[in-house]
């Protein structure tokens, strides 16, 4: 057992002797599983009170960076809202720059702003294109760590990425498509909001490999470069439809469902088996009217969370707990909706 205390403070911890501790520490022996166990949890509760009096009374300034739809950027600020209390006793102030459809340059301009002006961090949703892992390499130079949320810049100088594994994300949709669709034939339509989102292209790398696997008859029709925009969506969508008449199912992996669900209205069309991602509040309300079959959701307030501790682990105010795990996927439906979701606004 490692650890930086005197055994006096470990043993009045644990509620022990010195000299149990002693023997404990030194596997002198003659010593309880039991009482083992309760020098362990004394030392891990020390680990705890000192990490507080770290970071108890500091302040860290995170800028959070996204080019995302309104509907998602706002999910990822009341994410946040929602965690501050968790964080205490440092106090996270957060500094928000959302864009729903831009160049690559202008991000890099607020990168690059944020880099002159000084944060504690940014946490960032971009396109993995090189002019933005360049800007990433300069915050990190000016000493401003970086972490990725929902898609990766893999070889940019980011400290870490927080988020789905998004190849297993797009085989777990090809997977609940094909045992929903079963013999029904058709083909599949895929929507993305803009290539250059690695997370995106994963899932979308993930789905088609599954889905030869499952169904290498089944085709897979593309949509890309909407923004995850309503209007942008719907248009490609009906262009889609017209061009194909044998689709009858979607996976979404980029937004914009509602508008997507209104191309098939338009043309009369059905949509058999509907698999989004992300339970926003178009999202809930869709899947509370059954208009779409499933979503692969992922805590969103658990993510930002770990990107708030990656930083601060970043400047030593919580220790190191090595390499980031990939958040887990949940399959939601109608019937098991999180009980935390709030129900979607009206109107």
């Amino acid at each position: 057992m490692r650890h930086p205390y005197p055994i006096r403070e470990i043993a009045r911890q644990a509620g022990l002797s010195t000299a149990t501790v002693d023997r404990v520490l030194h596997n002198r022996g003659n010593v309880r599983e039991s009482t083992i166990r309760e020098v362990r949890e004394a030392i891990t509760a020390l680990d705890r009170q000192r990490t507080q009096v770290r970071i108890g009374g500091r302040t860290f300034m995170i800028d959070i960076v996204m080019q995302a739809p309104e509907r998602f950027s706002t999910a990822v600020r009341e994410a946040l809202e929602a965690e501050l209390p968790s964080l205490h006793p440092a106090v996270v102030r957060s500094r928000f720059h959302f864009r729903e459809s831009c160049p690559p340059g202008e991000l890099v301009g607020v990168l690059d702003k944020i880099a002159k002006r000084g944060s504690q961090g940014v946490i960032l949703k971009a396109p993995d294109v090189p002019e933005i892992a360049a800007a990433v390499g300069r915050l990190v130079q000016a000493g401003v760590p970086v972490v990725t949320l929902v898609t990766d810049l893999p070889l940019s100088a980011r400290r870490a990425y927080i988020g789905i594994d998004n190849r297993a994300a797009g085989a777990t949709a090809a997977y609940l498509l094909q045992q929903w669709l079963g013999d029904r034939p058709g083909n599949v339509l895929t929507t993305i909001s803009r290539s250059s989102f690695r997370g995106e292209e994963e899932r979308e790398m993930g789905f088609r490999s599954a889905m030869r696997l499952a169904d290498p008859k089944r085709s897979v029709v593309e949509v890309t470069d909407s923004d995850g925009l309503d209007a942008t969506q719907r248009d490609l969508v009906l262009e889609a439809l017209e061009r194909d008449g044998d689709i009858v199912a979607v996976y979404s992996m980029g937004g914009g469902n509602l508008a997507t669900l209104e191309a098939f209205a338009a043309l009369g069309r059905p949509c058999a088996v509907f698999v989004a991602h992300d339970l926003d509040h178009d999202n809930t309300r869709l899947l509370r009217d059954r208009r779409i079959s499933a979503v692969l959701h992922h805590d969103l307030r658990q993510d930002v969370r770990r990107a708030c501790q990656t930083v601060m682990r970043a400047h030593k105010a919580l220790p190191d707990d090595g390499p980031a795990l990939p958040s887990a996927i949940q399959v939601v439906t109608p019937f098991n909706l999180p009980p935390d979701v709030p129900p979607p606004p009206s109107g």
